[in-house]
C-alpha cells in the first residue's frame, strides 16, 4: 500500500508518527482542506505529468492552477497530466493520494513558489486520506526536489 511507503520513508527521519490519516476522503484539496479544517491553499496538492517519456511532480498550493504558458516555457512541451492509471504505474501513487515521498525511481519533483508563501503546508502521504504538515524547509529536504518553479497563476489573486 502507497501510504505504508510513505510511512516507512519518513520512519527513516524519525517523523512517521506526523503521518496523519482521516476517516473521510481528503483526496482533493476541498476535502482535504475539510479534513485538516484549514484554507485550501494550504494543501501541497502535487500534480503528475510526463515530460517526454519522464514522469514529473509538480507540487503547488491549493489554490494555484497550471498556466500553459509558463509551463510550456520551463519544460518545452504543453502540459498534460497522466491518466489514472498511467499515475499509479509511473509514479507509484494513485491519484487522490500521489504525494512526492517514496515515488518510483526516475521521478523528478518540483516545487512551485506558491507554496513560498506558507509556513506550513499539508500534502498528501501517499493514500486518498492522508496528509503530512511540513514546513517549506521540510518539503524541500523529504521531496528530493530539483529544483522551483514558476508555472502557475490565479494563487497571485489571493495574496
Amino acid at each position: 500500500m502507497s501510504i505504508e511507503k510513505v510511512r516507512n520513508w519518513f520512519a527513516q527521519y524519525g517523523m512517521a508518527d506526523r503521518i496523519l490519516e482521516f476517516p473521510v476522503s481528503s483526496a482533493t484539496v476541498e476535502l482535504a482542506a475539510q479534513a485538516l479544517k484549514i484554507e485550501p491553499c494550504r494543501i501541497a496538492k502535487t500534480l503528475s505529468f510526463g515530460v517526454h517519456d519522464t514522469p514529473i511532480l509538480i507540487v503547488t498550493a491549493g489554490d494555484a492552477k497550471v498556466d500553459n504558458a509558463k509551463y510550456k516555457a520551463r519544460f518545452g512541451v504543453k502540459a498534460k497530466m497522466l491518466s489514472h492509471e498511467d499515475a499509479a504505474e509511473r509514479i507509484g501513487h494513485a491519484v487522490g493520494g500521489v504525494c512526492p515521498f517514496a515515488v518510483n525511481e526516475g521521478v523528478e519533483v518540483y516545487l512551485d513558489v506558491s507554496l513560498k508563501r506558507f509556513p506550513t503546508v499539508f500534502p498528501a502521504a501517499g493514500s486518498s486520506n492522508s496528509a503530512i504538515e511540513l514546513t517549506i524547509e521540510e518539503l524541500e529536504r523529504f521531496s528530493g526536489f530539483l529544483g522551483w518553479v514558476d508555472v502557475c497563476k490565479a494563487w497571485q489573486d489571493a495574496i
